[in-house]
């Protein structure tokens, strides 16, 4: 008799957004959780939400640099294992929040501030249950040209330039100004 594997669905850095989910605009980030410059780039990305509210949503996928960031994969992976329990951003916020503490056991600590209940997080963490999605976003940031982080896209097209709140401002409004709706033409009526 052949057992039947249980299927599970992974929810991926893909899925998941904050911001409004028709939002005119779509702000994409590749970055990592140990990376000063994404850390600051965070609070950059809260401000934007806060101003742009309803105009725009926000989406973060991983791309650890782990030949200088030795940590940033696992907590990539954490991020990915708290988005199982709809706790992406909370994760998200505390990784960010304690990015100079990512060791696998700290990851457990940061998990219980997140409100993860998850009672296998650190199993699934050591296991590497979640590295294929990590390893996705990593893939499409290089597919994507990604060589410095962090590295944001509006709307699908890279962003360049520094990432303050007035450059990605500036970048958010001139999409807006392209996603107006243009008014129909109306069609001439035969006679």
């Amino acid at each position: 008799m052949a057992f039947k594997k249980e299927d599970i669905i992974i929810i991926g850095p893909k899925e998941i957004f904050v911001g409004k989910k028709d939002a005119p605009v779509t702000l994409m980030e590749f970055g990592e959780y140990e990376n000063e410059d994404c850390a600051k780039a965070n609070e950059i990305v809260k401000q934007l939400l806060e101003e742009y509210e309803g105009k725009i949503r926000f989406q973060f996928r991983h791309f650890p640099l782990t030949l200088i960031h030795q940590r940033s994969l696992k907590a990539s992976e954490s991020a990915v294992a708290a988005a199982q329990e709809g706790k992406f951003w909370e994760m998200h916020n505390v990784l960010f929040g304690n990015r100079r503490s990512l060791g696998t056991t700290s990851l457990k600590l940061h998990s219980k501030d997140a409100g993860i209940r998850n009672k296998k997080f650190l199993d699934d963490l050591v296991n590497g249950v979640y590295g294929w999605q990590v390893q996705d976003d990593l893939k499409e940031g290089h597919n994507r040209g990604v060589k410095e982080l962090p590295a944001f896209f509006i709307n699908d097209v890279p962003f360049t330039g520094k990432p303050t709140f007035t450059n990605l401002s500036n970048a958010i409004e001139a999409a807006l100004k392209k996603t107006k709706k243009k008014p129909a033409v109306r069609q001439k009526q035969r006679a």
